[in-house]
């Protein structure tokens, strides 16, 4: 549905308020927002890497990006730094994020690659920031801080790190929103390669997308088992998000980063996003960061 290309898209978000698309493209530093109506996408350039976006209820958005954590005002494209972390890490960035039930931003940062598929081991985290604007670091040592959100009955919170081939579950507490005592759900197949960002259904059960492995899977958190795999004309899938007037229709981001001149004359649609219709199933509203 959207012809324009990312070089690295993320973290799509339906934002009802203003029946739109918005997403990242990390690479290209941009917040976008894609209109079904005008099938027109908008762009805000930023200073840095923007590895995520969240609704905020005042209004615009929360990004994260670079190591910062800041608001974006959608109208006068203006960026608001909320908070500055991991400074001694140079080489680190944020990635994933998403709005919890109570309105807590939770954002995870990673190292960026020093060579073609070298980079420092074990330099991410995951931080919760509050609606106070205080912070607390919830994972330590983590590879590719990635895919995350919460069970219905939001005692339960879902974790990607990228590199474990894996999505872990975590004890929540929706109040303090502090995570506890891990247990893997499900570890990827071979031919699923690396899971990337996550979404849930209104059942409960956990939607995958597989980087460099064309798909996205649907996993029941409770059995540990794969359900479902709808395939995808782009091999570097990120990420999904449920979306449209009732929330049947999943948006699906890819990127064109990562694959040589053969790779992308088989892959035209690179970068692309694209919308899945007739699953059967549908998702639920973002939740808005609480500031």
């Amino acid at each position: 549905v959207v012809k324009e290309k990312n070089r690295m898209g993320e973290c799509p978000v339906w934002e009802e308020r203003e029946n739109a698309l918005v997403y990242v493209d990390i690479n290209s530093q941009k917040v976008c927002r894609w209109s079904p109506v005008t099938c027109d996408v908008q762009s805000v350039s930023v200073d840095a890497r923007v590895g995520s976006v969240a609704l905020r209820q005042s209004g615009g958005y929360i990004i994260a990006l670079g190591t910062r954590l800041a608001f974006l005002d959608w109208d006068t494209q203006a960026v608001t730094t909320v908070l500055e972390l991991e400074q001694d890490k140079p080489n680190n960035r944020f990635n994933d994020g998403k709005v919890d039930p109570k309105g807590r931003f939770f954002a995870g940062t990673m190292a960026e690659e020093t060579a073609p598929g070298v980079r420092a081991r074990w330099q991410g985290a995951l931080y919760t920031l509050y609606p106070d604007y205080s912070v607390v670091k919830q994972l330590d040592q983590l590879d590719i801080s990635n895919g995350l959100d919460w069970s219905l009955d939001q005692r339960t919170f879902f974790h990607i790190d990228s590199l474990t081939y894996a999505v872990h579950a975590f004890s929540y507490n929706v109040h303090s929103g502090k995570i506890a005592c891990p247990k893997l759900v499900y570890r990827l197949e071979e031919e699923e390669r690396m899971p990337d960002g996550m979404c849930i259904d209104t059942e409960g059960k956990l939607w995958v997308a597989c980087i460099d492995g064309s798909r996205v899977i649907r996993i029941d958190p409770e059995t540990g088992k794969r359900i479902q795999t709808v395939m995808l004309p782009a091999s570097r899938i990120t990420s999904c998000c449920f979306g449209g007037k009732d929330y049947s229709e999943m948006y699906v981001t890819s990127a064109y980063d990562g694959l040589d001149e053969a790779a992308l004359a088989k892959e035209p649609q690179a970068g692309e996003i694209f919308k899945i219709t007739g699953l059967g199933v549908k998702g639920i509203p973002q939740n808005f960061y609480a500031a």
